[in-house]
């Protein structure tokens, strides 16, 4: 099988629609490459034909104040699951700290529309979380750590991922101002990277949901 670009990958996921009739929209934001060929991205439909720049304008103006923060030292594909899921719930910004490239396959594109950032390590990110006042949160199954469904995660929050396997460093974990840990009833000792992230995310925004 031939190697399928990441657009690719995103066109046959979601079909999109095709050329725009014409005449086109005399609107600024529109893409004329995609108007003339049609729009196969994974978007919603508000934003069929929408160019990059515009779909992340109008996003900025309603990004939650959740961060997301994974820790790369494995090249680890569930790093773009957990983007990609970081997309799906709008955050601020997502932050990789350690090797600045990371496997972006399951991403699907959707870094294209998010704020993303990379510190060298988990000095740097602290530091930056601290200039905005945004509180780190560590989701790892530690002892010690609190059930999320008994933690009340704060408004401005950085949820913070290890890698699959090794988790969390403890440097990490120390500069974290609580641990939270998802509840399991199996015999499995963790739940796979990118499923915690988009439990952790989803138990975020129960508490605090979005305006409108």
């Amino acid at each position: 099988m031939a190697h399928l670009s990441e657009d690719e990958v995103a066109a046959v996921s979601s079909p999109g629609v095709g050329p725009h009739p014409q005449p086109w929209p005399d609107d600024p934001r529109l893409d004329p490459q995609l108007l003339a060929e049609g729009d196969r991205r994974n978007v919603v439909d508000a934003y069929r034909y929408l160019s990059v720049e515009a779909i992340v304008a109008d996003l900025d103006t309603r990004r939650s104040p959740l961060h997301v923060a994974i820790q790369n030292w494995e090249h680890d594909f569930n790093i773009g699951s957990i983007v990609r899921t970081a997309n799906a719930f709008n955050v601020s910004a997502v932050h990789i700290v350690g090797r600045r490239r990371w496997n972006r396959r399951g991403a699907m594109v959707t870094d294209r529309y998010l704020h993303v950032h990379h510190h060298a390590d988990e000095a740097a990110l602290f530091g930056w979380l601290d200039e905005h006042g945004v509180t780190p949160v560590a989701v790892d199954n530690l002892p010690g750590s609190v059930p999320l469904e008994q933690a009340r995660l704060p408004e401005h929050c950085c949820l913070v991922f290890g890698s699959e396997g090794p988790g969390l460093t403890p440097e990490m974990v120390a500069g974290c101002a609580q641990v939270v840990a998802i509840t399991q009833y199996g015999s499995t000792r963790s739940l796979n990277a990118g499923a915690a992230a988009a439990i952790a995310m989803y138990h975020w925004a129960l508490q605090w949901p979005p305006a409108g």
